[in-house]
């Protein structure tokens, strides 16, 4: 008989998706397809709803205060990037964490290597834990933007985003927080919080499509636009219009795919940030507390009973990590994420740049029985390597 099949890599996609965001997908292709805001046209009309009702059940998530703040992109990636490169100009300076996905170092990195900007890393633990102290003592008279990593998608540390917006509110650096692994996971307030600009994905913990995401972007803050084209506003003008979000926005919107997106963000507010949130902190506890008792197994990030996303990664000694992910997917039919995870900074911080490691990540549709099992099998493969 086979063996059902365990996803546990949710850190990097989250599935399956609720049946309401892919009917919510479906409808838009069969009724929506035309091009938001091109046009008058009643089924323009209806695509270009689907983008405002998106952007208004994100505000609420959020606590935006204007939608309009919100605009759509590809991903985090895509949003970290307009972030990042239209807030920079020569001279500046940038401070960002030890635990960053390259998402942020290499478009950092790239600006740093034209000769643009200079950066500072600030460490955290060994844990990826980090005190906000350490980006005030980093902040210096040219320090434009501070980069933080919500949290670590290697390590799981939550990093303290209201006492880090504290500081650079106080020094008026302005804060770029990346919620690739906390959006719709943990609670976020921009204001409450001092975030000027929040980039997230809709095809993780908010459950949508991927090709999804977006940045928030604070209203007194201006960005240079990342891509200029088509946006159906000001077409008369050869300059990038000035009105939000369309700012941002230049080409053709994925409206099936925020459609779904938005269909996500609904269950989450139906559901609650909260409780997702404590189901999954309660499984990583019951996961770690299992893999506690393999022998041979190391586990990173904060400890048993500490704060952390869903994310458990780990090591086992003698065992390649990619040879471990091989056994669980063709022998136990488990999906979990292996290797450098795209943050070799994380890596570098918890000692195992060299190996990689295993990564299981847990969902809001994860049960405890499926990571009994997950569990049962790195204990079964344990006993091979001791």
């Amino acid at each position: 008989m086979d063996k059902p099949f365990i996803y546990l890599d949710h850190a990097a996609t989250s599935w399956p998706k609720p049946s309401l965001v892919v009917d919510a997908v479906k409808e838009a292709m069969e009724r929506d397809s035309a091009n938001p805001g091109r046009g008058s046209h009643a089924m323009a009309v209806r695509a270009s709803r689907i983008l405002f009702e998106a952007r208004r059940s994100l505000a609420k998530l959020f606590v935006v205060k204007n939608p309009n703040d919100i605009s759509f992109g590809l991903n985090t990636t895509m949003a970290l990037n307009t972030a990042i490169k239209g807030t920079l100009k020569p001279g500046d300076h940038v401070i960002a964490t030890a635990v960053e996905h390259n998402s942020v170092r290499r478009p950092l990195e790239y600006l740093k290597r034209l000769g643009m900007i200079d950066v500072t890393y600030v460490e955290t633990d060994d844990r990826g834990q980090l005190d906000a102290k350490q980006v005030q003592l980093a902040i210096r008279s040219n320090t434009k933007l501070v980069v933080v990593n919500h949290s670590s998608n290697l390590l799981g540390s939550i990093l303290p985003i209201a006492d880090i917006g504290e500081v650079t509110r106080r020094r008026g650096v302005k804060l770029l927080v990346d919620a690739a692994q906390t959006a719709g996971l943990l609670q976020i307030d921009v204001e409450g919080m001092g975030v000027d600009m929040l980039a997230f994905p809709g095809h993780k913990g908010l459950l949508g499509p991927q090709g999804t995401g977006g940045l928030y972007v604070h209203p007194e803050v201006d960005l240079e636009p990342l891509l200029h084209g088509g946006t159906g506003s000001q077409s008369e003008s050869i300059e990038q219009p000035s009105v939000r979000p369309d700012r941002y926005e230049a080409g053709t919107q994925n409206t099936a795919g925020i459609s779904g997106l938005r269909a996500g963000v609904e269950h989450v507010l139906h559901e609650t940030v909260q409780n997702i949130h404590t189901k999954e902190w309660t499984l990583t506890q019951l996961m770690m507390e299992g893999l506690l008792a393999v022998k041979g197994v190391r586990l990173l990030g904060p400890g048993l009973g500490r704060p952390r996303t869903g994310i458990v990664s780990f090591v086992m000694e003698g065992a390649d990590p990619s040879e471990i992910g091989f056994i669980l997917d063709q022998h136990y039919n488990m999906a979990v994420r292996t290797g450098f995870h795209c943050t070799p900074l994380a890596h570098g911080t918890a000692g195992t740049l060299e190996t990689g490691a295993i990564r299981a990540s847990v969902g809001c549709f994860t049960t405890s029985e499926e990571v009994d099992a997950f569990v049962g099998a790195v204990n079964e493969i344990g006993r091979h390597y001791s």
